[in-house]
């Protein structure tokens, strides 16, 4: 067949694609409540929207860009030449006869698409990619794995797809899934996974497509326990918020750690030794020690009246019941729990004696016994209520308490550090940190259950203190996990610097570290430099390569050029950042400024939403140079240039990036080792080029022997 034939032929079958879709979603939105009863039609609407959004038909997706053909066995009597093709998209799409039409990505079947070699060609003959163009399919890419033709990443429709330009939210990958990405995707449910990825290798992708890997793979038991995705920060959540629906699945919890421990509104700051003491696992049992404290030996019997008559529960039998909750506590039973079979426990010991006179006691009766004044009062007295934010109040206000419960473990230097100067009156006017919220999760986990979930994928988790992890495992206690990371962009005080250390207070210290080093989004020359940091910074991570060379993408200049250096980026297409020492950044955004350069900070309200989300979200995944955004000439032009603190810089990504001063970058962190992690960081958010501009040496570190 001519190139133009095969053209025709696959936008034949595109247009079958499109129009089946759209057949699929009509039909969904037939479905019929015949009004069973309430509960019935409830789930029926829950079903039919949760089909109808899977179905969501996206004008910029096309239903498929890829396929295979297969050897078969034995050819039949419509296919004669031995030869199963299968198109593979986001979806699985079918006939009004129920044939596919379209494969999803995650079905056995579309594994060898991702996977096959002409080494071990996976029963594939064929390979071939499409390219598209405003939605229609404008050209082709064959591989004859049968012939020995492999392309790799020198296909130049999957380079392209890998460096398209892009903006907005965070899109999917499935087109351009590399084998050792989707090795990791298609993990087993049962299997954890920490993943430790350099910048630019595709880990919060390949955790997200995990999700909707296992999603697909195991409906029944993920869609009633949920999945849970973890990550650092608000506007991460919203950078991904589309990934997950665009692949067909909804209804994924997502929370940021401090939304997953917002019990209490977080109104103070504290010096990071704090923070990192309030972090640390010896508190857990600082805390287990104080609830428990609260249970009381029993010293009288209990007398509970049912009509006219009392009946006595003696001590001895109270004791035993109260020995049997505490010995329970933690492991089996949560503290509210615990306070509710004592109740119950009380109310049986006056059932049985009920019937041993004769009597033939109800539930409701002996129901009515647990909630009686006697019974609540012995219970209140022996296991009382216990709130969790007064419990930590008072904890950090009365030395004596602190020093009862840990002084085994603190030092007292160390419960110094934790008591409060001043005590608030209430919870309400406390002014709790973002640990005292952990602390008080974790106080929460030990007096009441908390929502779990089968699978829990948690992004950026080298920034995780331990009792961070611990919050995020009570949430998941039988289930597996995705941990995504790089060890050498750690950069808060309280990061334990060790997969083996997070992955232990995560609850999953068997899980296998899995290391992703294969760069998509920062060029060859800028990685290089960045890698000299390694030894230095995580000696057990290894360095990241690149596939992407660059053009003139790595320049070193003199800090009087700063203003041409930035002009020079403007030149060019994209997004333009200034990095610098936190304290250089209202005096480098005056200096550009007063040049003529329409600059703002990264905070200013002359950024607006729209382009936050288009040009600082760092997008983990393969990504390419992105085009200048045509403007109104009677609008106020676009700010293209965005002055950023160092410390504001984990996690965003421009196409030029301009660092001003490693060294004061360096020097601004209190330890050597988190100033080099720093500039580790600010080093690999150039998607395009980096210009380092720079007076004072460079830190000794990041030159090449």
């Amino acid at each position: 067949m001519t190139a133009d034939s095969v053209l025709d032929s696959e936008r034949a079958h595109l247009d079958l694609a499109r129009t089946c879709l759209v057949t699929m979603r009509d039909a969904a939105e037939r479905i019929a409540d015949y009004g069973v009863d309430a509960l019935a039609s409830e789930a029926l609407g829950r079903i039919r929207a949760e089909r109808l959004a899977a179905l969501e038909i996206d004008p910029h997706a096309p239903p498929f860009f890829g396929r295979t053909d297969n050897d078969i066995t034995e050819g039949t009597a419509a296919n004669r030449s031995g030869v199963e093709t299968f198109h593979i998209g986001r979806r699985h799409i079918r006939d009004p006869a129920g044939d596919p039409v379209v494969i999803d990505w995650r079905a056995p079947i579309a594994r060898a698409f991702y996977r096959a070699t002409s080494k071990s060609r996976m029963g594939v003959t064929l390979r071939r990619r499409f390219g598209f163009h405003a939605g229609a399919l404008s050209s082709f890419e064959d591989e004859h794995l049968d012939r020995g033709e492999e392309s790799g990443l020198d296909s130049n429709l999957l380079r392209g797809e890998i460096e398209r330009p892009r903006s907005g939210p965070m899109r999917d990958i499935v087109a351009t899934i590399q084998p050792d990405q989707d090795d990791l995707v298609r993990a087993q449910l049962d299997e954890s996974l920490c993943i430790q990825g350099a910048p630019g290798t595709g880990k919060t992708a390949v955790g997200l497509h995990r999700a909707a890997y296992l999603l697909y793979t195991y409906p029944e038991r993920l869609r009633r326990s949920g999945v849970l995705v973890v990550g650092p920060n608000a506007a991460f959540l919203s950078y991904i918020a589309q990934v997950l629906p665009a692949l067909g699945e909804g209804g994924i919890a997502q929370t940021t750690v401090d939304e997953l421990v917002g019990h209490v509104p977080v109104r103070a700051v504290e010096p990071d030794e704090v923070a990192t003491l309030k972090g640390d696992p010896r508190l857990a049992t600082v805390l287990a020690k104080l609830v428990r404290s609260h249970i009381r030996k029993p010293v009288d019997d209990v007398l509970a009246t049912v009509g006219d008559k009392r009946y006595r529960i003696p001590e001895y039998r109270v004791r035993r019941y109260v020995d049997d909750a505490r010995r329970d506590l933690g492991d089996t039973l949560r503290w509210g729990v615990a306070r509710d079979r004592l109740r119950q426990q009380l109310a049986e010991d006056v059932r049985r004696q009920r019937e041993d006179r004769g009597g033939a006691p109800s539930d409701s009766e002996t129901a009515k016994v647990a909630r009686s004044k006697p019974v609540r009062a012995a219970v209140d007295e022996l296991w009382p209520a216990l709130d969790p934010a007064n419990l930590l109040i008072r904890l950090f206000s009365e030395p004596e308490l602190l020093r009862r419960h840990g002084g085994d473990l603190l030092s007292e230097e160390e419960q110094q550090t934790l008591l409060w100067a001043k005590v608030p009156r209430t919870a309400r006017a406390a002014k709790f940190s973002a640990a005292d919220a952990v602390l008080i999760d974790e106080l929460h986990g030990l007096l009441n259950s908390a929502d779990t979930y089968v699978h829990v994928v948690v992004d950026e988790a080298q920034d995780l203190s331990p009792m961070q992890c611990r919050a995020i495992a009570r949430r998941c206690p039988l289930g597996s996990v995705t941990v995504l990371g790089d060890l050498a962009q750690a950069t808060t005080a309280w990061a334990p610097g060790a997969w083996p250390v997070t992955l232990e207070h995560l609850g999953h210290p068997k899980t296998e570290i899995r290391p992703l080093t294969a760069g998509y989004r920062v060029p060859g020359e800028v990685l290089e430099l960045a890698n000299r940091l390694l030894p230095h910074v995580a000696v057990d991570v290894p360095p990241a390569t690149s596939i992407r060379a660059g053009v003139d993408a790595l320049t070193f200049v003199a800090s009087a050029a700063l203003v041409s250096a930035v002009q020079d980026c403007l030149s060019r297409e994209g997004s333009v950042a200034v990095i610098v020492a936190d304290d250089r950044a209202e005096a480098i955004l005056q200096r550009l400024r007063d040049a003529g350069v329409e600059a703002a900070t990264l905070d200013s309200s002359e950024v607006t939403d729209d382009t936050a989300a288009s040009s600082f979200a760092e997008d983990d995944t393969p990504s390419g140079d992105r085009p200048a955004t045509a403007s109104d000439p009677n609008e106020t032009p676009e700010i293209r240039v965005t002055v950023v603190p160092a410390t504001a810089a984990k996690g965003l990504e421009f196409d030029s990036v301009v660092l001003l001063e490693p060294a004061a970058i360096v020097a601004a962190e209190s330890q050597r080792v988190a100033g080099l992690r720093r500039l580790y960081v600010v080093l690999t958010r150039a998607v395009s080029r980096l210009v380092v501009v720079h007076d004072e040496p460079l830190p000794s570190e990041l030159i090449a022997a």
